[in-house]
């Protein structure tokens, strides 16, 4: 296995010269670490009132959803992009002062 590092300064590979590499080495087995074994997540359960959860599923059907489990994990989705994005305005506000 050729030795990544030059002497001195490193250099930063291009794209094209790590994918020969990665290439090159698909086949060994010694280049490659153990594999990493992942499980999916349990999925969370959050007790609603009946009437939130009547007018969520009101607005899942409204929208066509498939369920209003779906159309949950799409609405917070977009709530927490809208919290994120808002956050990163305040936190660069904050930082200019």
């Amino acid at each position: 296995m050729a030795d990544m590092k030059a002497k001195g300064k490193s250099r930063v590979l291009s794209k094209k010269e790590i994918d020969r590499i990665v290439v090159a080495q698909a086949d060994e087995d010694s280049a490659w670490e153990k594999p990493v074994h992942v499980r999916r997540a349990k999925a969370a359960s959050v007790p609603l009132p009946s009437e939130l959860s009547a007018r969520a599923a009101f607005f899942a059907r409204l929208h066509r959803e498939a369920s209003v489990e779906d159309w949950l994990r799409r609405i917070i989705q977009e709530r927490i992009d809208l919290e994120e994005a808002a956050f990163a305005g305040l936190k660069r506000e904050l930082s200019a002062k």
